[in-house]
């Protein structure tokens, strides 16, 4: 199991299958339409195709979905150098709306800045897509807690 080029080495040889496993049973991601397109250790990409009904008055992607898949990139990437043997939750966030998310596709790209044992700091970019061009339209930094020991399916 060799390190990501970012340098980190995840804890599980099995990273990737059970990062898109939990993903896979994330209700919210089905809702939306999301992709989980890229899953390397301390790294997620989602993706999101325009749809209307996920856009606020002007017809720009609303925040909350910016947010969504900003948060959810950022969860993954940290989760994808934890144990096996754990879960993932984000206990911070703040995001910066930097352009309007005009465009026919967002991608989140989730990076891992600082692992930790217990606290994971991850930074997000969001870019919107039009025409094959992307622009930076969020940034987002967020910390993530390891939740050692504990199993990442469903409660009940």
């Amino acid at each position: 199991m060799g390190a990501d080029m970012n340098g980190f080495q995840p804890a599980d040889e099995d990273f990737e299958a059970r990062v898109r496993a939990s993903y896979a049973r994330m209700p919210v991601m089905a809702l939306i339409g999301a992709d989980l397109t890229v899953v390397r250790p301390g790294h997620v990409e989602i993706e999101l195709p325009y749809r209307r009904d996920l856009c606020q008055q002007h017809g720009f992607f609303h925040a909350g979905m910016v947010s969504t898949i900003a948060d959810t990139a950022g969860g993954y990437a940290a989760y994808s150098l934890f144990a096996a043997e754990s879960a993932v939750l984000a206990v911070e966030f703040k995001i910066n709306l930097m352009s309007p998310a005009a465009g026919d596709r967002l991608r989140a790209v989730g990076r891992v800045l600082k692992p930790g044992r217990t606290l994971t700091v991850c930074e997000i970019d969001v870019f919107a897509s039009r025409d094959g061009a992307e622009k930076l339209c969020a940034r987002m930094q967020q910390t993530c807690i390891q939740l050692a020991g504990r199993d990442d399916l469903p409660a009940g």
